[in-house]
């Protein structure tokens, strides 16, 4: 029996891959993971903006040089992934905890008018990119060894928004591929989600951005998410304090979802 005294959120020893991290909810998830003792790798496009965002990620540690590594690439690159997943094993030698954050919504508006080409590519950054991550950290290291893995879904996964279909379908999508694979990679990898509401970041500007006091009257909780609000869960659910929870998507949405709305 573990004791209750015991510290299961400790993740120091392990190396986590964060896809997406150079800002907003991806950042503090990696900042979540570095404070919890783990090597964390993160991801982004920008090479200029990841090259920042790893140093004010490592300023913050003790021994954060050592600890956190930049690679900048597409998720959406098959030759990207694989050349990220095999630099954090040459940098680390494993690969514990994958954290599938990239995202994109180019899609806005009725979805009769939808350009398809738009569509594909949010179901290919949204959707198939996470898979091919885990399906790389499966081959080099979690196959064998056991992991965790969370992916980053959305509130508008679970209920209709008139306005990101596009986007909500893809996240729909990773709802039901998180339940697939946690129950095809148990009991060595848990696989979780975890759907934000509206959180303050760049990306979801356009969802609050001049009627900010408004949208947040909406929630319970009267304000809107912030990006340590998902962190903290995400940093719960790839710990060992879950050690019995897989296949779930967690809300993290200030009650929005209990109104029976999305604001």
């Amino acid at each position: 029996m573990t004791a209750l005294t015991q510290d299961l959120s400790d993740l120091s020893g392990r190396a986590a891959l964060v896809t997406g991290a150079s800002r907003g909810i991806g950042y503090a998830i990696a900042a979540e993971l570095l404070a919890r003792g783990a090597s964390v790798t993160i991801t982004a496009r920008k090479p200029d903006e990841l090259a920042e965002s790893v140093r004010a990620l490592a300023a913050d540690q003790a021994d954060g040089d050592a600890r956190v590594l930049g690679i900048p690439g597409n998720a959406g690159d098959e030759g990207s992934r694989e050349e990220t997943v095999a630099e954090v094993m040459r940098k680390f030698g494993r690969l514990d905890i994958l954290v599938n954050n990239a995202g994109v919504n180019p899609v806005y508006g009725a979805l009769m008018e939808a350009d398809l080409g738009a569509v594909r590519k949010v179901f290919d950054i949204n959707v198939v990119a996470g898979l091919g991550f885990l399906q790389l950290a499966h081959k080099a290291w979690m196959g064998e060894h056991g992991g965790s893995v969370v992916n980053l879904s959305s509130t508008a996964a679970l209920r209709s928004t008139g306005v990101i279909g596009a986007y909500a379908a893809a996240k729909a999508a990773l709802v039901r591929l998180t339940e697939e694979l946690a129950w095809q990679l148990g009991p060595g990898i848990r696989v979780n989600a975890v759907a934000p509401a509206v959180v303050k970041t760049k990306f979801a500007t356009a969802l609050y951005e001049g009627r900010e006091e408004q949208v947040a009257n909406a929630y319970p909780m009267k304000r809107l998410g912030s990006p340590e609000d998902v962190a903290r869960l995400v940093g719960f659910l790839v710990s060992d304090a879950a050690s019995w929870i897989t296949g779930e998507t967690v809300r993290v949405d200030g009650g929005i979802l209990a109104t029976g709305s999305l604001g």
